[in-house]
């Protein structure tokens, strides 16, 4: 069977160097420190005082948030950048299409109301010398023009 036998080191048997322990000079210094200081905590700031409280926080789990922090800050940068690129390509697309087929429309409505407008002069011209179609009235002429289902009022 084995035997288990403490050796002792010599090392540790040693008392260590320093100062030795007066408990005659302890006092109690949390009183003499508030009196003492200058400490003032209104001049603090909130910020300064969150930075104070970081040692409060694991490094892991503060490596951990600030990994979240950036990965977020991060996320908003890249949509913030793809947005901006698509605001751009959709607004000038706009720009170089669109005001020129605008322009386009306009000049078409605009020849389709001339001849609209042409058409009423003839129309007008028309009804002018109605005394040269076979005999009928400027009424009649002009109730051929509107279309039969136009009536004269009573």
């Amino acid at each position: 069977m084995v035997q288990l036998q403490e050796i002792v080191d010599e090392h540790f048997q040693e008392p260590q160097p320093g100062p030795e322990e007066d408990d005659a000079d302890y006092t109690d210094t949390d009183s003499e420190i508030s009196e003492e200081s200058e400490y003032d905590p209104s001049d603090e700031t909130l910020g300064e005082r969150l930075y104070a409280l970081r040692d409060i926080v694991s490094p892991q789990t503060r490596g951990y948030i600030t990994n979240k922090v950036t990965a977020a800050g991060n996320a908003v940068m890249s949509v913030l950048t793809f947005s901006g690129k698509t605001l751009w390509v959709i607004s000038s697309s706009a720009l170089l299409l669109g005001i020129p087929w605008a322009l386009a429309w306009s000049e078409e409505q605009q020849v389709l109301e001339m001849e609209k407008e042409m058409k009423m002069r003839e129309m007008g011209g028309d009804l002018l010398t109605a005394g040269t179609h076979d005999g009928a009235s400027t009424a009649q002429q002009l109730g051929n023009a509107l279309g039969p289902e136009t009536k004269p009022a009573l």
